[in-house]
């Protein structure tokens, strides 16, 4: 009897186990993309004269980040030890871009300074994508991995 038999049904997830990597290295790629898209979308909304309420969250960019959170939760439960580190990496971009967020606002709000890009937020993203592209890829690199290793 599995643990998560009750809560989870660990059967249908388990058919999706082999997709679930691709699917968390997709949405890691899309998040970076549309992270990019926003803080265009960021600068025009922050013209000289507007205040901090023209900014708004981007909903493609927050369906990413959200998508990124549960599919990373999902292979926690099909893979631990890699679904806990990229929960991990999914969790940090999604932290980083509420406070990035936020500090558009104040700069928006402040208008001596131009909007600056969400280093932060970007940086957890490459994070991200890189474990990502790691754990779906892997297949790629296998070979010299293991004569190396």
């Amino acid at each position: 009897m599995q643990p998560l038999q009750f809560l989870v049904p660990l059967d249908a997830l388990e058919a999706l186990a082999p997709v679930l990597p691709f699917a968390i290295f997709a949405l890691a790629l899309g998040n970076l993309v549309t992270r990019l898209l926003q803080h265009s979308r960021h600068r025009s909304q922050a013209d000289p004269g507007d205040d901090d309420e023209a900014l708004r969250r981007w909903l493609p960019h927050t369906a990413t980040t959200l998508g990124l959170v549960l599919a990373s939760f999902l292979f926690m439960i099909v893979e631990p030890h890699g679904g806990m580190v990229m929960s991990v990496l999914a969790l940090t971009v999604f932290i980083s871009d509420f406070f990035e967020f936020e500090s558009r606002r104040v700069e928006a709000r402040s208008k001596s300074k131009a909007l600056e890009r969400p280093t932060a937020a970007i940086g957890a993203s490459v994070f991200a994508l890189l474990y990502a592209g790691y754990q779906s890829l892997f297949f790629l690199i296998e070979p010299l991995w293991n004569s190396v290793i």
